[in-house]
């Protein structure tokens, strides 16, 4: 097994005075990819902020490569390597695809060339001059995803990024995904669409109410049929 490279414990998140999770404890292997089930408002999005502190107030423990970093700042975080993929993608509209992708700063060491994210994504090479609001969902869900693989970071935040999206574009989403993990990415996925996320994930973590309520490996996924449906109605 792969060193830890992210461990949660009784994570608690609140917008104001609104308290979302409630004591969130999971943990993520270095090479892994790891999929958030759940139904909207299971908390999944605010565990994924509250990874990079990006939530009004947080309490227990986020160790990232063995380093608490509760008492961290957002940017102090994102530069222990860690980047994330929000699910409103954040294109600026007024630059163009390459301006949006070059945007971001390094956070680490070992991030994409703009040459090799081109060839991981040729839709955006041919569209480089295009303004933001030109392009389809599908490309800015893919210059999103792009844009955080120049800063170097290792450990990947993705929050729905199939959604809504046509089934041409999933399919190319889920081999970014497989390639990205054949490089030694690790991985954290929100998904909605399960069937995006099961061939993809090691493990899988089921959230409910700001709580995760089960944990189980991708070999075991048969197994849970009954437990799936029970919780996601899948």
């Amino acid at each position: 097994m792969a060193a830890e490279l992210l461990r949660v414990t009784g994570l608690h998140a609140y917008y104001g005075e609104s308290h979302v999770l409630h004591g969130v404890d999971c943990h993520v292997h270095r090479g892994e990819v790891v999929t958030l089930l759940g139904r909207n408002g299971a908390g999944r999005t605010t565990t994924l902020k509250a990874l990079l502190g990006l939530v009004g107030g947080r309490s227990g423990s986020v160790m990232i490569d063995g380093r608490e970093t509760m008492a961290l700042p957002p940017h102090k975080i994102a530069r222990l390597g860690i980047a994330y993929c929000p699910e409103e993608r954040g294109i600026y509209s007024s630059l163009s695809t390459e301006e949006n992708l070059l945007l971001p700063p390094p956070v680490a060491p070992g991030g994409m060339s703009v040459d090799e994210i081109y060839a991981m994504f040729p839709n955006l090479k041919e569209r480089r001059a295009s303004r933001g609001t030109h392009l389809s969902g599908g490309e800015q869900q893919m210059l999103a995803l792009a844009r955080i693989l120049r800063t170097g970071a290792r450990l990947l935040l993705l929050d729905e990024i199939s959604e809504g999206l046509a089934p041409v574009i999933v399919q190319a989403l889920s081999r970014t995904v497989h390639r990205l993990r054949e490089q030694g990415y690790t991985i954290v996925m929100v998904e909605q669409n399960f069937r995006f996320a099961a061939p993809l994930a090691d493990r899988f973590y089921i959230m409910e109410r700001g709580r995760i309520v089960e944990g189980f490996a991708a070999r075991d996924l048969q197994d849970r049929t009954s437990m799936l449906h029970q919780y996601l109605g899948v």
